[in-house]
């Protein structure tokens, strides 16, 4: 599913609200076959996506936890956030995009710095509490907890980065380090 400024991230929830004819057969694909759906951030400036040139090919693989259909044929769904994807060798295109893809590891290095790096983007996001911005009471409770440097990098990159370019720039990114780093380099401006 290529969506206009909207990408999923591992880890995250993603609520969607299925209307076009296109879509609403692939949600019925997707459904009768094994209850997965990539979605990729078309890119910018493309008004639609007529080609696989107009949108991102690392994308969020998402598994639909819950799907109400209503009278109309249109759906509310709920995607979780899976895995980071390379979407590759698209064998459709017409209603929608089918492709084979490949699980991107992420790299690690230094166990020292990716807890230092960890605890910095923790810090920074408490410090939204304390300017007085809004933050979900349960994210505030559990981002001290978080110990997997990649759980708290995709919850962190989902509820704090607004613009989708820059979320997509940290789902690209292959190093736990590196893409801690470009996090807390977006967290400061936000």
């Amino acid at each position: 599913m290529v969506l206009k400024g909207t990408l999923l991230m591992p880890d995250a929830l993603l609520p969607l609200f299925i209307f076009e004819s296109r879509y609403r057969e692939m949600l019925s694909f997707c459904l009768h076959h094994d209850r997965v759906v990539c979605v990729a951030l078309m890119k910018s400036g493309v008004p639609e996506a007529v080609s696989t040139d107009d949108f991102y090919h690392v994308a969020g693989l998402g598994l639909i936890r819950a799907c109400v259909t209503k009278p109309d044929g249109s759906s509310h769904l709920i995607l979780h956030g899976i895995a980071r994807v390379e979407l590759r060798n698209f064998t459709q295109q017409k209603p929608f995009y089918i492709a084979e893809i490949r699980e991107l590891p992420t790299r690690n290095a230094d166990r020292d710095q990716i807890r230092a790096l960890s605890a910095k983007v923790i810090e920074v996001c408490l410090r939204f509490k304390s300017k007085e911005l809004d933050m979900v009471p349960e994210i505030e409770n559990q981002l001290p907890h978080l110990s997997n440097p990649e759980v708290l990098s995709n919850i962190v990159t989902n509820t704090f980065i607004q613009d989708p370019y820059r979320k997509q720039d940290i789902l690209q990114e292959s190093g736990i380090i590196e893409r801690l780093r470009l996090l807390l380099e977006y967290l400061e401006p936000e």
